[in-house]
This record gives structure tokens, C-alpha cells and sequence, in this order.
């Protein structure tokens, strides 16, 4: 099983993500009651919507890791899922991703496409 696989399997489990279709056509997704949250788009990459706010918020401690990939104006951030401890960021993250969603106000705009859907984000060997 690859780790993006172990990943998907433990966070659909959660009580507030449900598997989905991502809104960019590519792999697996997972949604909350408020919107998507992850898009599975490989067996190493993953794009996670976490909000602009809580990027803002931490975007000086993401820089600090390889396994992540910011992308300025994006609401999403890329994971590379390398080694068991890049799962355990993006549990934590989901988790942030969560937290963040449900502290957004009603009227935020709809979410333009994730990393992958741009275009950006690690390139692909």
C-alpha cells in the first residue's frame, strides 16, 4: 500500500471527510460538510485546501518543509508523501484544513481549481 493510499484510507475514517469526486477530474478527494479538503492526485502528491488565512498564518513554518509547496495566490498547498513522517504533517494539516473551514465566513467565494488543476505545484519526473 503506498503511503497516499494509507493516507486516503485513514482520513476517510474520520468522522467529518467523506470520499468525493475532485473538482479537477484527477484521483481522489476528500469533503467536509463545507468543501473539499484534499485531492489525492498520485501515490505521492496530494493538494490540500487549508484557506489563505491559515497559509497566511503559517506560511513561514510550511516553508521549512521539503514535503510541502506553496503557491502564491493558492488556497491549496502540495504535499510530497516521501516517508511516514509527511503523512503525519498531512494529518495534521487536515486537521488544520478543518479547523479553518469551519472558522470561514458564509460568503467566501468559491475556490478557484487546486495545484495540480494549475498547473503547479512539484513537477513531475
Amino acid at each position: 500500500m503506498t503511503l497516499a493510499a494509507r493516507a486516503l484510507a485513514q482520513l476517510a475514517s474520520w468522522p467529518d471527510l467523506m470520499e468525493a469526486a475532485p473538482s479537477c477530474g484527477t484521483g481522489q478527494a476528500l469533503s467536509s460538510a463545507r468543501g473539499e479538503i484534499a485531492h489525492f492526485h498520485s501515490d505521492r502528491d496530494v493538494d490540500l485546501r487549508l484557506t489563505a488565512g491559515a497559509i497566511r498564518r503559517l506560511a513561514g513554518d510550511l516553508r521549512r518543509f521539503a514535503a510541502i509547496r506553496l503557491v502564491p495566490g493558492s488556497q491549496w498547498v502540495t504535499l510530497r508523501l516521501d516517508a511516514s513522517a509527511d503523512v503525519d504533517l498531512l494529518m495534521t494539516l487536515v486537521s488544520v484544513a478543518l479547523q479553518a473551514q469551519q472558522r470561514a465566513s458564509e460568503d467566501v467565494r468559491p475556490v478557484p481549481g487546486c495545484n495540480d488543476c494549475r498547473g503547479v505545484g512539484f513537477f513531475r519526473a
